[in-house]
């Protein structure tokens, strides 16, 4: 980074944050410490136990009965995970359809997309018991066109995606982007002009100065490639974000860019590089935009707890399709939905072609 910026002067904030958590070995999600769970730096859905991606995988088979199997053929739906971290969601999902709908199984095929071959290994390693169903792709340029029937989707994986910062310039009324620099043996921001997000003239009268947002235009894109790639069936996120407007909400005049470490939040930003997580909120409605530009409708835009909850009542709609709700699975469940756990924070978008 100190290399780069000597060469070329202050670094995009996007740049930076897709240094510190993606340079092999080095960045955060690269390096072979735990960061999910107890030990780690948060708590993911997943973390909570594998009700999560049984409830997720009595959802996805419902929408696979939905479209017709090719005759004669093997493997010929798609269920594509993309962030699967270790393998455990993935692994969770698959045990779901062995035990309740292993008819199903032979035809499923579940691809995971992953650049890091680190991370396919121990996901191999998870996933030894299904490797029959495994399929690991790199990057969306190894997937045509519209050549997916099923499922695509993800699980806390947006919110890591780089993004630009922007500052609201209320004298000038422009905004100025982000940059780190390096100096004195340190980070630092630094300020450059910058074509910040669009804001209505009523809007930019009372904006304070310095107000900070974020726009990810790397998740935007890696969204629109998802829809492309969609023939028939669902592509959902679960994610924390915002709708477009409630970026500009006064509680945010700081933006929604955050630092953690060892479940604490961390109010450097640009310390500990490599160390501690960077997260931002998503912008679903960019999402959402972007998906029905490539064609898909919009079924919902949902909070877990309600997405989870509906799940729920068609199991019991279901008799004899899901597990046993034992005293340990019910508290899953509570965490997974209640307002002052993950149940609120988090949401899911759900769009379909």
């Amino acid at each position: 980074m100190r290399h780069e910026i000597r060469e070329r002067g202050p670094m995009p904030f996007d740049r930076f944050m897709d240094l510190a958590l993606y340079y092999p070995n080095l960045g955060y999600y690269e390096r072979q410490a735990e960061t999910v769970g107890r030990a780690g730096d948060f708590f993911t859905s997943v973390s909570v136990g594998s009700l999560f991606g049984e409830l997720l995988a009595f959802q996805f088979v419902r929408w696979l009965d939905e479209l017709p199997l090719a005759q004669g053929t093997l493997r010929s739906l798609q269920i594509l995970e993309a962030g699967a971290h270790d393998g455990r969601l993935a692994f969770d999902v698959l045990s779901w359809i062995r035990q309740c709908r292993s008819d199903l199984l032979p035809h499923v095929e579940y691809w995971i997309l992953e650049p890091s071959a680190p991370r396919q290994q121990a996901q191999a390693q998870t996933l030894r018991a299904f490797k029959e169903n495994i399929r690991w792709v790199a990057s969306w340029d190894s997937i045509p066109s519209q050549s997916i029937r099923g499922v695509i989707y993800s699980n806390e994986l947006l919110d890591a995606f780089p993004v630009r910062r922007f500052g609201w310039n209320a004298a000038e009324r422009h905004w100025v982007e982000w940059a780190v620099a390096w100096e004195d043996g340190h980070f630092v921001w630094a300020k450059r002009r910058g074509v910040g997000p669009a804001v209505p003239s009523e809007l930019a009268a009372e904006l304070p100065d310095g107000f900070t947002v974020e726009i990810s235009p790397a998740a935007e894109a890696w969204w629109s490639q998802a829809a492309s790639r969609l023939a028939h069936g669902k592509l959902l996120t679960i994610d924390y974000g915002l709708a477009a407007e409630e970026f500009f909400a006064p509680q945010r005049a700081h933006g929604t860019l955050r630092a953690y470490h060892r479940h604490h939040l961390s109010s450097d930003l640009l310390d500990h590089v490599g160390e501690q997580d960077l997260t931002s909120q998503v912008n679903f409605n960019a999402l959402l935009q972007k998906g029905e530009a490539a064609g898909l409708r919009t079924e919902g835009l949902i909070p877990q707890a309600k997405f989870l909850t509906e799940i729920l009542q068609q199991t019991e709609r279901s008799p004899g399709s899901f597990s046993t709700w034992t005293p340990a699975r019910l508290r899953q469940f509570q965490t997974l939905t209640h307002p002052e756990h993950l149940g609120r924070s988090f949401k899911v978008l759900i769009q379909a072609r």
